[in-house]
């Protein structure tokens, strides 16, 4: 653990299981620092255990499934600086396993699936996300995962993913209201009917009225823009890249939207798009593309998920820094 934080930043990261959550709480901490981030994941605030929801029809995605009063309490706590006696769910399990003992941290990210369902919890949030994968890329990512890594069926799959859908639509997608920042990932539209869902059209919503948070853009603030950035300075492969930017209403909020579609054939060609990129929040030229070339084994380094991941995570350390120099001003 490093120095006590004079003050705490608490994240809310939102979305379903399946959705790419840890790879992008991997690039928070190569971001901060692994000591600088504490993740709790807010699974350990079911109070059913898997037999219990068995037993009763209860799924963990229904607010039933979970102690929201422990979770504000315990929340709220560790942001005022104060240690907790976390909760412990075990996934291998299925049980609940004894409380363990979490410090309070610079940066605290909660996790999971309703960390912005409860209003008492909301309240405290500073920064929020909410990743927002559409159903025909969701079906395809857990196909993968499931029948190649754990041989599960076909059949199987599906019928999970629709036994989830109506407490999902009910619980969790209305969360995306109350986020700062959304990261959809959707279908292609550069190829027609595209089956395999391997290329991807990923949008960044950004939500205006934020206080202190700055939407990036692409060349020109508020303005429409269609690019196609491919040609001499960008080698794109087959069905090249088209990006995207402009304005946008979001559960009647105004927003902006960045959009890329396709995917990058060599990565460090990402300078170029990140050239023509404002308000990106880095400390250098060429911040988001190095941070993304850091790790391009990571799922979605040659696609709009990796850099909306990174450009989302400078984002959060451009409210880190901000709050934090806040708090040093009040205590001077």
């Amino acid at each position: 653990m490093t120095s006590k934080p004079d003050r705490v930043v608490l994240i809310g990261v939102a979305g379903d299981s399946g959705c790419g959550k840890s790879t992008f709480l991997r690039r928070i901490k190569d971001l901060f620092g692994e000591d600088f981030v504490t993740v709790i994941c807010l699974d350990d605030y079911h109070c059913l255990d898997r037999k219990q929801r068995k037993e009763t029809g209860i799924t963990a995605l229904d607010p039933r499934a979970n102690n929201f009063d422990l979770m504000y309490e315990q929340i709220s706590a560790i942001k005022s600086g104060k240690p907790i006696y976390k909760p412990v769910y075990n996934h291998e399990t299925g049980t609940i396993d004894p409380p363990e003992w979490v410090e309070p941290n610079h940066i605290v990210v909660i996790e999971g699936l309703h960390p912005l369902y409860d209003q008492r919890v909301r309240s405290l949030i500073d920064f929020s996300v909410y990743l927002d994968i559409s159903d025909e890329v969701k079906i395809a990512w857990k196909i993968q995962r499931d029948m190649a890594e754990r041989g599960h069926r076909y059949e199987d799959v599906i019928a999970a993913i629709n036994a989830r859908r109506p407490d999902f639509t009910a619980y969790v997608e209305p969360q995306r209201e109350f986020a700062d920042v959304v990261i959809q990932v959707l279908p292609t539209q550069l190829i027609p009917d595209d089956k395999e869902n391997k290329i991807l059209r990923v949008r960044l919503v950004q939500r205006f009225g934020v206080e202190g948070y700055e939407p990036a853009y692409l060349f020109d603030e508020g303005s429409t823009i269609h690019w196609i950035p491919c040609g001499r300075k960008l080698t794109c492969s087959w069905p090249g890249i088209k990006m995207f930017y402009g304005p946008d209403t979001y559960y009647g909020h105004e927003v902006s939207v960045l959009e890329i579609d396709g995917q990058f054939e060599n990565l460090e060609e990402v300078i170029y798009i990140e050239g023509h990129l404002s308000n990106t929040s880095t400390k250098y030229y060429g911040e988001l593309t190095h941070l993304l070339l850091q790790h391009r084994e990571y799922p979605g380094s040659n696609n709009g998920t990796g850099l909306f991941q990174v450009l989302t995570g400078l984002k959060m350390r451009a409210t880190y820094e901000r709050l934090t120099a806040k708090a040093e001003k009040m205590a001077a």
